[in-house]
């Protein structure tokens, strides 16, 4: 068993020179909006979800993006509803949310 359910990674890295970019669509600032729900839901901690930073995923052009493991499936996203979908559909229910799911 996992040490979390889910551990969800945010790229939210920044480019230079105006690149597109997580970063520059505010994934620093949805990644904290989901850490803050999953928290408020007590959704959070060993056995829950754990919502983590991570560097540059490396697709930049399907962002912003966010990865869940176990399982390995990889979002887009453009707002906090977006976020809510993920984290009701998938992260409490199960369901993988198939109109955001970026290809594996």
């Amino acid at each position: 068993m996992s040490y979390y359910r889910h551990h969800v990674f945010f790229c939210t890295n920044q480019r230079e020179e105006g690149r597109r970019c997580c970063g520059g669509s505010g994934s620093a600032d949805l990644r904290d909006y989901l850490k803050r729900r999953t928290k408020e839901l007590n959704l959070a901690g060993p056995g829950g979800v754990r919502i983590n930073t991570a560097g540059c995923l490396n697709r930049c052009a399907e962002g912003p993006v966010v990865v869940v493991y176990p399982e390995a499936v990889w979002y887009t996203y453009a707002n906090q509803d977006d976020l809510d979908e993920i984290l009701t559909r998938h992260l409490i229910g199960g369901q993988i949310v198939a109109r955001l799911r970026l290809p594996g």
